[in-house]
């Protein structure tokens, strides 16, 4: 994707404005520095104002009215709000949710993935788009759909059944091969034909766990289908110019790591909440994970809130001075392009509320003045585009089917993946690290530590892949809850982990005994001693230390693990250089000793920073972001550097 600039702007949506505030509008993104805008998402209904009726005029105008501005245009396929009149003819369409209830229209995405019928009327509108505007000179992007299931992540209708059977006659075979993965033998769901099969709907008791999870599978290849199914017309039509979609950070019904393979660049909607501490840190992990399924290279954070969003409870705007660094953090971090959602505040509709980059109260206001101040900042950045950040040398192991399957129902405890994984990126983005996030059949080689927190799903494959790390001089980490189930969801036998990972790591793990939430107290109340000693919380587990090394052992009297190992780590040879396989049985509250233990290990100098401060590195510069309220203080590659409250510096 060539670009000179730091994309900046936002979803444009002129459609809701008299025509009279176009031309200002152009001039105000002129004034603010804006140079990409998105344009016609939800535009369907105006575009195709009756089957096979168009109306491509007012698109026309703007286009031409950005491309005179010097604005490029990240054109939208519009298929992400089917219109009133298609619905109507054909609703058959309409999802269907899991108990039976027909969505109806009057919000957005209101379409089934797996629907021929919105397939064929999505990939006839694509076509005409592409054929109308390929050769635009304000053309840089095509923009498919948006958002895919984010509200419909699954759909339980006769037609997506179907293709549920469908899905599952590849997969699998035989009827038999599926009986024998979703273990049928259990409860008598024993299948004699595929066309018996049903999505998961509403059931007495818990569903089969396999069935669960391949639906999931299944239903994030069939928003998969209808992405690719629009893309196929673009590149027909329009092969030289870039193709993309929006991702939503940590979305569990979609699999990225399947999905980036399919876009010319990776984008991402992100929206931390400006109320919460730990956003920065939450954010930081968003953004790693992007530039991690882009395989490093640059990506666009294609929507932020310029202050508040309209969809939480209560709803904090940003303050003074969040927006730049939230921003920056991005661009530190891989970001070629800083976009919002959106350019001028609704006035009307579900989304009034959801501030923007022109607000109700207009340009003079603290929000419009930020806008401004960034989009000059960003252009003086303009020597980072296509650059690439500081190589990682710590890597987290993320993976959707683990993801899916840990946070079912009828599991020893209710854990909250994310977390787990934001608990450990949190130990390295406090020392300056980077972190790239990985699938667990990845190659490892390059990385001097490999985390697996909560790895819940793992093939032989992927075992034998994260077994071979300390054997080539790499830190193996693994945590609790992984290595419990096959790719089939039945259990690994003899002790958890698989064979592969009890060898490389010396242990093996007997029986979970996580403690409970009781009116705000841990039951059993755990505590470690020895390495990262001091309170654990969420998993306690009877751990055998077989040919490891105990760091830390359980205190917790009366409890099944009291005395028991928590945190071992397994030489992988002698002498210094030498790789090690760690596992930790619990959440240390003192997660920084054990992770400088970790490092130190691998070789890797990265002192704690002050808090709330973030150091990134990228195209020879140092990002140096201060989150806290008050100045911090930080030495940087030998210098001091001053950094005022919730400001930043670049060097």
């Amino acid at each position: 994707m060539a670009q000179q600039q730091i994309w900046y702007g936002g979803d444009y949506n002129p459609e809701q404005w008299p025509q009279a505030v176009w031309a200002e509008d152009v001039q105000l993104m002129q004034r603010a520095g804006v140079n990409m805008v998105t344009l016609a998402v939800f535009s369907w209904g105006l575009l195709e104002v009756a089957d096979d009726q168009w109306d491509f005029g007012w698109l026309d105008r703007i286009m031409d009215q950005l491309h005179q501005g010097g604005i490029k245009v990240d054109l939208a396929t519009a298929t992400a709000a089917p219109p009133a009149w298609l619905v109507r003819a054909h609703p058959e369409i309409l999802p269907v949710a899991a108990d039976g209830t027909r969505l109806e229209f009057g919000s957005r995405q209101s379409y089934n993935p797996s629907s021929a019928t919105y397939r064929a009327y999505a990939t006839r509108l694509t076509r005409k788009l592409a054929e109308r505007y390929g050769s635009h000179p304000a053309l840089a992007a095509w923009h498919v759909g948006n958002e895919f299931g984010c509200h419909v992540a699954r759909d339980y209708s006769a037609e997506s059944a179907a293709a549920f059977r469908g899905w599952l006659e590849r997969r699998y075979g035989t009827v038999e091969a599926l009986n024998q993965a979703w273990g049928t033998a259990f409860w008598s769901q024993h299948y004699t034909a595929f066309d018996h099969v049903e999505p998961p709907r509403a059931t007495p008791t818990f569903p089969n766990p396999t069935q669960l999870l391949d639906f999931d599978r299944f239903s994030s290849d069939a928003l998969l289908e209808c992405y690719l199914a629009e893309v196929a017309v673009l590149r027909e039509v329009t092969p030289g110019v870039p193709i993309t979609t929006n991702f939503m950070g940590f979305f569990k019904p979609v699999d990225y790591w399947r999905w980036a393979q399919e876009v010319d660049f990776v984008c991402d909607d992100a929206y931390p909440d400006p109320a919460d501490p730990a956003s920065p840190g939450l954010a930081a992990m968003m953004r790693d994970l992007m530039r991690s399924l882009g395989g490093g290279k640059p990506w666009i954070l294609m929507e932020q809130a310029p202050s508040a969003v309209n969809w939480r409870e209560r709803n904090a705007p940003k303050p003074a001075g969040q927006y730049r660094l939230w921003s920056l953090q991005a661009v530190a971090r891989g970001a070629d392009g800083v976009m919002q959602f959106q350019w001028r505040q609704s006035a009307a509709g579900a989304e009034k509320f959801h501030s923007g980059m022109v607000p109700h109260a207009g340009t003079e206001t603290r929000v419009f003045r930020e806008v401004e101040a960034l989009g000059a900042e960003l252009k003086s950045l303009a020597g980072l585009v296509g650059s690439l950040c500081e190589p990682s040398r710590v890597a987290l192991v993320l993976d959707w089917d683990s993801w899916r399957a840990l946070e079912q129902a009828a599991v020893p405890a209710s854990l909250d993946y994310v977390a787990q994984l934001q608990r450990w990126h949190s130990a390295f983005w406090r020392r300056g690290l980077g972190v790239d996030f990985v699938p667990p059949e990845a190659d490892l080689s390059a990385y001097d530590v490999v985390v697996a927190p909560a790895a819940h799903v793992l093939s032989q494959a992927a075992r034998q892949n994260l077994a071979a790390v300390p054997g080539r001089g790499g830190q193996l980490v693994v945590a609790y809850q992984t290595g419990v189930l096959d790719p089939d969801l039945h259990v690994l036998l003899g002790g958890y982990l698989g064979a592969e990972l009890r060898e490389a790591l010396g242990v093996w793990v007997e029986e979970f005994a996580p403690p409970a939430l009781v009116a705000g107290q841990w039951v059993p109340e755990l505590a470690l001693d020895g390495l990262a000693a001091g309170p654990a919380t969420d998993w306690a587990e009877v751990l055998h230390a077989v040919e490891a090394e105990v760091l830390a052992t359980f205190r917790a009297p009366g409890a099944l693990v009291d005395g028991q190992p928590a945190v071992t780590r397994r030489p992988a040879g002698p002498g210094a250089g030498a790789g090690g396989a760690w596992y930790v049985a619990t959440a240390p509250a003192a997660l920084d000793a054990l992770a400088a233990a970790i490092l130190e290990a691998a070789g890797i100098a990265a002192p704690l920073l002050p808090a709330g401060v973030e150091v990134a590195r990228r195209g020879g510069r140092t990002f140096v972001l201060n989150h806290a309220l008050e100045e911090q203080r930080v030495a940087v590659d030998g210098a001091a550097v001053v950094v005022p409250g919730r400001d930043a510096a670049i060097i």
